[in-house]
């Protein structure tokens, strides 16, 4: 039912779809065939070769790859390469390396979308005003655009859907005008031209280097995936298929132009504005910036997603999570917008004009795709594809970007070393935080929770200490009902001897399946010591105040345990016995000898966790009722220590 579901399109599906996935895609016509051109006079062959690039590029990349392919791997509805990686990690650990350097190229290609795509817009207005300064205008629009965020990806689909309509209207309008002044730039269509451009020179040098130009037409279709879970994979093709028929009729509009003054310098002049009358111009360039606002959005929104699945893959920090409204998919991530927009700012005010950040955008993205295509081929072996079909799509695909990517390379020193610098700080940050998780699990000491059982009762009935509370809840680690960290053993019995009634223990399965809300009971000693785990999905929302409240109602109307207080006087008045939640938060013990790897790990990784909420915090505990001790995290103890004693 799920998927007949995701596989519906509806009017109302529609117009939120063009309004959250396309900004990026949609708004490539502002700077795609002025970078084909670049800085040489005007030549048909070029201009010929360019579209057929461009339409073949759409065809097999975002088309066949991405709208027909890869929206089927959906992990319950949700998208994007860690939902991708979700799917297929338990049978491969390598799987781990694209599925870091796909999420981190991604998140580092949101930094520049924003920028090229509002500047793109803005410089229309130098053709009226040639003594402008954009770069406050551009500044002033981004700020707006994350300070918008706030109100949700729901709200965003809502306003933007409507403008994306009147903008893929208005280019589709604009070029089949110029079409039908040159029919015979339809011939295009022929891949003979994209092969003629590829392998003869272009400007003095290889045609080859083009495909890094043509590569900015399909920079958009990993948010395509990325916001499936917002928009369902039926609204996702039906509207991709007016939107692909509108950038076509543009960009061959386009070149009717171009053709049309060949032998001509472009000098700063953007075929897209050249292609509206005079009058309108103005128009034109508001619908433009309307339409650069919502491809920053697609990005955004696309970050958001993955920063919130990455933490529950023990990827990210576990920062805050905002939920805007109680729609599926909808969060805000606060300090992953500040981040965003202070990128953005930066690389505003470093490159100030969209032709130089041309050099710095596609480079990225293009490792996000290839590493979408490792995964991707990974998922059709586990659904047992025959092999000869996993290896004609390794082949095609990674031919494709692999060009791409050689084409792309070449940006690096022009400004493609920004992204990549952004994008190998994220990687360093996720490797740091999944290798130091790794390092505390292994390390972590469990012992047999039926040894205790005894001990636990008889201090639940020593009169002769404080009673601590009349609920105690532990969050644990231990996965296994059978078992306990001893560091929550010693809490209970030596840092402070803490008798309870009854004492509870609470565990956190994160799983594969992104919206599983599953929780299971063991009462390993009725009224004395309960095991409580639950079982969440990585898109679910930890409100373990919450659902813990919910399990006990349900275990009280069962009649499985009494939660009223045991004090004499309030027990007659029956009376609810508090709870009190106890998180154990680890610390770098100075007792360690580690090797100079997993010292940098940790101690990055602690460095990094100063700056994050508190345990308590991310598992959504009422503050007024926890307590947070803080437990030495010992690795490797120093041996033999040369310790001589003095009379």
């Amino acid at each position: 039912m799920e998927h007949k579901s995701m596989d519906k399109a509806t009017a109302a599906g529609l117009l939120v779809a063009m309004g959250i996935i396309y900004g990026d895609i949609g708004t490539s016509p502002l700077y795609v065939m002025q970078s084909i051109i670049g800085n040489v006079p005007i030549d048909e062959r070029t201009v010929l070769g360019g579209l057929s690039c461009i339409f073949w590029t759409l065809t097999l990349q975002t088309t066949f790859k991405y709208v027909i392919l890869i929206l089927r791997a959906d992990n319950r509805g949700e998208g994007g390469i860690l939902a991708l990686f979700a799917l297929v990690r338990r049978h491969a650990k390598w799987l781990t390396f694209p599925a870091v350097i796909g999420a981190s190229t991604l998140l580092a290609d949101g930094v520049i979308t924003p920028p090229i795509s509002v500047a793109s817009a803005i410089e229309g207005l130098l053709k009226i005003y040639p003594d402008l300064q954009t770069v406050p205008i551009v500044l002033a629009i981004i700020t707006g655009l994350f300070m918008f965020q706030i109100f949700g990806t729901k709200v965003v689909g809502r306003a933007f859907g409507p403008i994306m309509l009147v903008w893929f209207s208005m280019l589709g309008f604009f070029g089949i005008l110029w079409i039908a002044k040159d029919w015979t730039v339809l011939k295009a269509l022929s891949p003979y031209y994209a092969y003629d451009l590829l392998t003869n020179s272009h400007g003095g040098e290889s045609g080859f280097w083009l495909l890094g130009a043509v590569f900015l037409c399909t920079t958009g279709a990993e948010a395509l995936y990325s916001d499936l879970g917002h928009c369902g994979r039926g609204n996702i093709r039906v509207s991709w298929i007016f939107v692909k028929i509108a950038l076509l009729l543009q960009y061959f509009g386009q070149g009717a132009w171009l053709i049309s003054h060949n032998g001509e310098l472009l000098n700063g002049r953007k075929p897209i504005f050249e292609l509206m009358p005079g009058d309108f111009l103005i128009w034109g360039i508001v619908i433009a910036t309307a339409a650069a606002v919502i491809a920053s959005q697609a990005l955004i929104s696309g970050s958001f997603t993955l920063v919130s699945e990455a933490i529950r893959l023990n990827f990210w920090p576990k920062v805050r999570l905002h939920y805007p409204s109680d729609q599926k998919g909808q969060l805000y991530v606060p300090s992953m917008n500040i981040f965003l927009w202070l990128g953005c700012v930066g690389v505003v005010l470093w490159f100030k004009e969209s032709a130089n950040m041309e050099a710095a955008y596609g480079l990225a993205i293009t490792l996000t795709m290839l590493m979408t295509t490792a995964l991707m081929a990974y998922y059709l072996h586990t659904r047992k594809i025959d092999m000869w079909w996993i290896v004609g799509f390794i082949i095609v695909y990674v031919a494709i970007e692999g060009a791409f990517l050689i084409a792309n390379l070449r940006k690096f020193v022009h400004g493609g070393y920004v992204s990549l610098f952004i994008a190998s700080a994220i990687i360093a940050l996720m490797v740091i935080w999944f290798r130091a998780n790794i390092i505390k699990m292994r390390l972590t000491e469990y012992v047999k929770l039926a040894d205790y059982i005894e001990p636990l009762k008889e201090l639940s009935q020593d009169m002769s200490i404080p009673k601590y509370a009349t609920h105690l809840v532990f969050m644990s680690n231990a996965a296994r009902t059978s078992e306990i960290e001893s560091k929550i053993i010693y809490s209970i019995f030596q840092k402070r001897p803490k008798r309870a009634d009854i004492y509870w223990f609470v565990h956190v399965d994160t799983m594969d399946d992104p919206y599983t809300m599953e929780y299971k009971v063991s009462v390993i000693e009725p009224d004395d010591v309960i095991k409580v785990n639950f079982r969440l999905g990585f898109r679910v929302e930890q409100r373990i105040n919450l659902y813990f409240r919910k399990v006990v109602e349900d275990m009280v109307k069962k009649g499985e345990v009494d939660i009223t207080s045991r004090y004499e006087s309030l027990n007659k008045q029956n009376v609810i016995g508090d709870f009190r939640f106890v998180v154990l938060e680890k610390f770098l013990s100075f007792d360690n000898k580690l090797s100079l790897l997993e010292g940098l790990i940790m101690k990055a990784y602690f460095f990094i966790k100063d700056f994050t909420p508190s345990e308590d915090k991310w598992f959504g505990l009422d503050t007024s009722a926890v307590k947070v001790e803080k437990v030495p995290l010992i690795i490797r103890p120093v041996e033999n220590v040369v310790l001589k004693r003095v009379e």
